[in-house]
């Protein structure tokens, strides 16, 4: 019964903040369109199409100029430890908030592209090493490397010693559209 809750929690710390998301999205498009649309057509008498996309879009983008200024930053933090304090909420939004800063912002994680030897084979991976240090656990000359699937979102993180990999001069996002693609796009190389 333990692991079958496990794997319940598993599955719904999957499941949720992807449908989360998305019914967030769906509906801030749809109120905002109807909201904005019904407004216009009231006061102008036009409808159009697409302007709660762009209104949503503003939205979001006024909000993270709003918050990234230094006089928002102790009412974000307050927030923050708010949420951390909640126990589900806390596994939930520390999840998604370092997962969004490893793709953006100023801490990404996926900004090193390498090649990775798996076992004694001629056989290599492409990963991106996420921790360069790995003694915190006892592993001396251990890198962390996460190796994402191709058309999915999903990988595997790798602990490798130093000597089994090889950095790769090449733009992180276009290795990474290279590895989510299956080797179908081509990478570009930096100018």
């Amino acid at each position: 019964m333990r692991t079958l809750f496990n794997y319940f929690l598993r599955g719904l710390l999957f499941v949720f903040p992807l449908a989360a998301t998305l019914y967030i999205i769906i509906s801030a498009v749809r109120w905002s369109n109807q909201t904005f649309n019904d407004l216009l057509f009231e006061w102008l008498n036009i409808d159009i199409p697409g302007l709660g996309i762009i209104t949503v879009f503003i939205v979001v983008t006024v909000i993270g100029y709003v918050f990234s200024r230094a006089f928002t930053r102790p009412i974000v933090n307050y927030f923050e430890n708010l949420l951390t304090r909640v126990p589900l909420v806390k596994i939930i939004y520390t999840s998604l908030k370092e997962l969004t800063e490893a793709f953006v912002g100023d801490k990404k994680r996926f900004n090193k592209p390498v090649l990775v030897k798996i076992g004694s084979k001629d056989l290599q991976r492409i990963g991106f090493v996420t921790q360069k240090d790995m003694q915190e656990i006892g592993l001396k000359d251990m890198v962390a490397v996460y190796c994402p699937h191709s058309y999915n979102f999903s990988g595997n993180l790798y602990l490798v010693p130093n000597s089994h990999i090889t950095p790769l001069n090449l733009n992180s996002t276009e290795v990474m559209k290279f590895v989510v693609s299956a080797g179908v796009t081509k990478i570009e190389s930096r100018s």
